[in-house]
């Protein structure tokens, strides 16, 4: 799954509007003009390198600005706002960032992400969905699979756009 394609799939799950699509960037510490974007939400052909279009940083700063847009800036006990974190180090821990990043900014629990998958037809346990969301240092870690993402966009969708 391309990096774009997530990003399209979340323009389409939340009809972001363009505008608003820029605004995320900027709270996400990304400016760009409207070209840069209809550049980053065009199609890529299924052969091609996963970040072409979009860099994982790239991505990492619409899901930070989305995780701002709708919760706000986070901060800490002195008042002071929080810095952004930057998990995705590697191509492997994309849908898992993604995914918790997501459940974050949405404020969704594990069952409503358990909801999404099944109306996307997967069945996923809440011990397989709490060893996707764990930090990727605890022994019990496993990457989520695109086709977990995918269905987590996917039941999403159908439960915003019906």
């Amino acid at each position: 799954m391309n990096n774009n394609d997530i990003l399209i799939r979340l323009r389409y799950t939340f009809d972001i509007k363009g505008a608003d699509m820029l605004h995320i960037f900027e709270l996400g510490g990304l400016t760009l003009t409207l070209d840069d974007l209809s550049e980053i939400l065009k199609k890529q052909a299924p052969d091609t390198e996963r970040d072409q279009a979009l860099s994982r940083d790239h991505l990492e700063r619409f899901l930070n600005g989305l995780i701002i847009s709708q919760r706000g800036v986070k901060r800490d006990k002195t008042g002071k706002a929080v810095p952004a974190t930057f998990d995705m180090t590697s191509d492997a821990l994309i849908n898992n960032v993604t995914i918790k990043k997501l459940k974050i900014a949405m404020t969704y629990t594990t069952d409503h992400l358990q909801d999404f998958l099944a109306q996307a037809g997967k069945t996923v346990s809440t011990s397989e969905l709490s060893a996707i969301l764990r930090n990727k240092t605890h022994r019990n870690y496993k990457v989520a699979g695109d086709q977990i993402l995918r269905n987590l966009l996917k039941g999403m969708a159908l439960e915003y756009r019906k």
